[in-house]
């Protein structure tokens, strides 16, 4: 076993594990560590806990310390100045005629790299913005080109929900999405339906996946032929997450809707079909 903090360095991001050495360290902390980026802040998410040394990739980073007032003032300037270096390089990139869209500005807590995010629709030559900006700066700059996905996650907003975007707020991790999810849980694949402020597929169709297809190995496909008491039938209808089954008996010329405990109860679903 391993002892581990668990830390974040946007409100967001991925978790990442340090050694917490000496330290007892509590959720909320904030804290300085060496990253590969360099020396960073950041904030505690897991206070001090063991973990399976399969379930870490060591050797650990470890913590250099717990973020004094003086480390926060000093992230403070530095978003400051993230905020002065964007409207540069903005400036930068209509005076060099780029086609990108710059996205956010970030110094890393040493101010030994600036970071500049951008999206764009294809390869863009940045070579002489960077001169630029290295000679006004004077720091390592590095321009990183970001999908649409990841701009959402930065920059924020309210999805068709009504509620703040996942991404920005609690997921860490983004995780594959796509089209099947939404037929399996009978939604409309009208793309403006289905689709986030990033354009691509919702996050949260991932979120009942699970269940869907849990649910449909218990139940009967559409169209499925089925022997009930009340004569023969073929499954019309189907509530997924409610577990009902609608059958139209052709020769009572009716649909009768069952649970799906009800049709493992009268034997009508056979072992198969609720594996």
């Amino acid at each position: 076993m391993v002892e581990v903090i668990g830390v974040r360095f946007k409100k967001a991001g991925k978790i990442y594990y340090f050694d917490p050495s000496d330290f007892t360290i509590t959720k909320d902390d904030y804290v300085i560590v060496e990253t590969v980026r360099g020396i960073e802040f950041g904030k505690v998410v897991i206070s001090n806990k063991q973990v399976d040394e399969e379930d870490v990739v060591l050797p650990l980073k470890k913590v250099i310390r717990i973020a004094t007032d003086k480390d926060k003032i000093t992230v403070a300037e530095n978003q400051e100045n993230a905020q002065e270096a964007y409207r540069v390089c903005q400036e930068k990139i209509i005076q060099h005629d780029l086609d990108m869209n710059l996205v956010e500005v970030e110094y890393t807590f040493d101010r030994n790299k600036v970071i500049f995010y951008f999206t764009a629709d294809g390869r863009v030559d940045f070579r002489d913005l960077v001169k630029d900006l290295a000679a006004i700066f004077k720091t390592r700059i590095e321009l990183r080109q970001i999908g649409v996905r990841d701009e959402a996650k930065l920059l924020g907003g309210i999805g068709p929900c009504g509620r703040m975007l996942c991404c920005s707020t609690f997921l860490g991790d983004f995780e594959p999405v796509s089209i099947k999810m939404a037929k399996d849980q009978n939604l409309s694949l009208n793309p403006a339906k289905i689709s986030g402020l990033c354009g691509r597929l919702m996050c949260c169709l991932k979120y009942e996946n699970d269940d869907y297809e849990s649910a449909k190995k218990q139940l009967p496909d559409l169209g499925e032929k089925i022997v009930t008491p009340h004569g023969n039938g073929k499954v019309v209808g189907l509530n997924i997450l409610e577990r009902l089954i609608q059958i139209e008996i052709p020769e009572k010329e009716r649909v009768i809707e069952y649970t799906l405990d009800e049709l493992v109860n009268e034997g009508i679903i056979t072992t198969q079909a609720t594996e």
